[in-house]
């Protein structure tokens, strides 16, 4: 049996997006815990030229909540980049996993053929297939893993399986 392009995605994504939350999670513990303004942490990157943390999240959430749509031939739901707290980014996840728990798995069935132009790069169209597991797949996994090493890297008890997630028993 093949897998689907439901099953390589929205699933996926719910999960990443759980465990981004739980890697919030432990941020706001720490900061609580260590009298730390959670904007340090929002604010911090890991080179000068990189995203901050809020943008990291920002962007594995807009990745994820965007390629369900995209190959179903819908309109992606918009979220506006306002959060400035911890709590705020965790809504944001919320509103992503509960938009990708509306699709259908039989939305994804012509995915693979469809043409998909992001807006911000409309010369670079990519067939369905490519966009899902060239750009989106890796893309998502970058954010979440460059969230877990901001979070990491300023001292927030992170290990891999915070970041992996439980694993699941047959």
């Amino acid at each position: 049996m093949s897998l689907s392009y439901y099953q390589v995605s929205v699933p996926v994504f719910v999960r990443m997006l759980g465990n981004l939350s739980a890697l919030l999670d432990k941020a706001a513990a720490f900061c609580a815990d260590r009298n730390v303004d959670e904007s340090v942490l929002l604010n911090a990157r890991l080179a000068p030229d990189m995203f901050p943390l809020v943008k990291q999240v920002q962007i594995a959430t807009d990745q994820a909540k965007g390629v369900g749509p995209r190959l179903a031939g819908l309109e992606p739901l918009k979220l506006d980049d306002k959060e400035t707290r911890i709590d705020e980014l965790k809504e944001r996840i919320a509103t992503a996993v509960s938009y990708l728990n509306t699709i259908a798995p039989s939305a994804l069935d012509d995915a693979a053929d469809k043409i998909i132009t992001m807006p911000w790069m409309p010369d670079h169209p990519m067939r369905g297939d490519f966009y899902l597991l060239h750009f989106v797949l890796p893309n998502v996994y970058f954010h979440v893993t460059t969230a877990y090493a901001i979070l990491r890297h300023n001292g927030v008890a992170l290990g891999k399986t915070d970041y992996i997630g439980g694993i699941e028993r047959p």
